[in-house]
């Protein structure tokens, strides 16, 4: 009962616009870093989605992550990845700083998380 008074008072101030906007800038900048920092390859820009290549695999999970505005992978950057990872960039234009939680709320299983399946699971490498 008392999680549901928290949430309902802080989802209207969480996901407002201007707080929305500044965590997913934040998130973009936090992501530009990382990904300058490590990448090997060369970053660029593909459908507003900064794409850092050549990350150590470490780095990230899965075949690549997204971070606000920003791809990190080693070599999975196929143009049908990319048209995923762009639906994940709007999911954190949507979400901001609070989409990591929501994100990991949705559970580990591509094929029953929703915010995967929104993104496409053929396109995300999921789906053969």
């Amino acid at each position: 009962m008392v999680l549901r008074i928290l949430a309902a008072i802080l989802k209207p101030l969480l996901l407002a616009p201007p707080v929305v906007r500044a965590g997913y800038l934040y998130a973009t900048l936090v992501g530009l870093v990382w990904g300058a920092a490590l990448s090997t390859g060369r970053i660029r820009r593909v459908e507003g989605l900064f794409v850092c290549r050549g990350v150590p695999t470490w780095a990230f999970s899965r075949g690549g992550s997204c971070i606000g505005g920003v791809y990190l992978t080693d070599t999975n950057d196929a143009p049908t990845v990319l048209e995923h990872e762009a639906i994940h960039r709007r999911q954190w234009m949507t979400y901001g700083l609070t989409f990591p939680l929501v994100y990991a709320l949705a559970g580990t299983d591509p094929l029953k998380n929703r915010f995967e399946i929104e993104a496409g699971l053929t396109k995300g490498g999921y789906l053969r």
